[in-house]
């Protein structure tokens, strides 16, 4: 699958693990000309509603490994969420990969709250969300071209935003939603090293 005119289309990446109002979201992404693209259950259950949803994979040339734990960590997805597109060299290197470009990231995490008490440790530690918290950090860094959604609340909000500004967001929301991601994956990685300290010898 090559993109050759990758800039002018508009790709939101939906890799999410709390499936609640994902109809909602796709519904008016696409109605704002936004295409998806994720991976795994969620997009399984994207296209199972009708909506049609580029897998990771096929950009990548990279299929899931490892039952999962290798989907979405590829230098071409975080080329395209990384690159300034302000910055001619890194639009001339981004055009030379033929990817789509990816303008919102929207991730929920893992809910590691939910298993760390269980005496499983392996099954807690696969509750430990390490692409999820990668992609919303590389949005969020690139926040001036790239939105960062972390919570399912701000569904509303970014789809507001979107048409508030005529199938974009604007800055001012794109911040506010990185600074969210920078909190909340800091209390998360709190919650995971304190269940290390934790774990008997």
């Amino acid at each position: 699958m090559v993109y050759r005119k990758n800039i002018k289309e508009k790709f939101a990446l939906v890799s999410v693990f709390n499936k609640n109002k994902l109809r909602f979201l796709c519904s008016n992404l696409t109605k704002n000309n936004y295409k998806l693209m994720s991976s795994g259950s969620t997009g399984d259950k994207i296209r199972s509603m009708g909506f049609e949803c580029v897998d990771i994979s096929k950009v990548t040339k990279f299929k899931e490994m490892f039952d999962g734990r290798v989907k979405t960590l590829n230098p071409l997805i975080y080329s395209s969420l990384l690159y300034l597109r302000d910055n001619e060299n890194h639009k001339k290197q981004f055009l030379s990969l033929k990817i789509p470009q990816i303008d919102i990231v929207i991730v929920n995490l893992y809910p590691f709250k939910k298993y760390d008490k269980i005496k499983n440790i392996n099954k807690v530690i696969e509750m430990i969300d390490i692409g999820g918290p990668s992609l919303l950090r590389a949005a969020s860094k690139n926040f001036k071209f790239v939105t960062p959604i972390i919570d399912t609340k701000d569904y509303v909000k970014l789809i507001n935003n979107i048409r508030k500004n005529d199938g974009n967001t604007d800055i001012f929301f794109r911040r506010k939603m990185a600074y969210k991601v920078f909190e909340e994956t800091s209390k998360y990685d709190k919650l995971i090293s304190k269940w290390f300290n934790g774990i008997k010898k």
